[in-house]
């Protein structure tokens, strides 16, 4: 690999990378946010005070 090849891909990890990987923390903090995700996260929160034998 020679050294313009390196440098191109140094900077496109240090830029472009920077900014996908930034997008996708975002997308994650917000998706517990999104409609309709009341009941699935109510449930996995609720989930640990379940009892094995629910119900029996």
């Amino acid at each position: 690999m020679n050294h313009s090849t390196y440098e191109f891909l140094r900077q496109i990890a240090d830029s472009w990378v920077l900014v996908a990987m930034a997008a996708v923390f975002l997308v994650l903090i917000a998706w517990p946010f999104r409609p309709g995700s009341k009941p699935r996260n109510s449930d996995a929160a609720n989930l640990i005070f379940k009892d094995e034998n629910d119900g029996e």
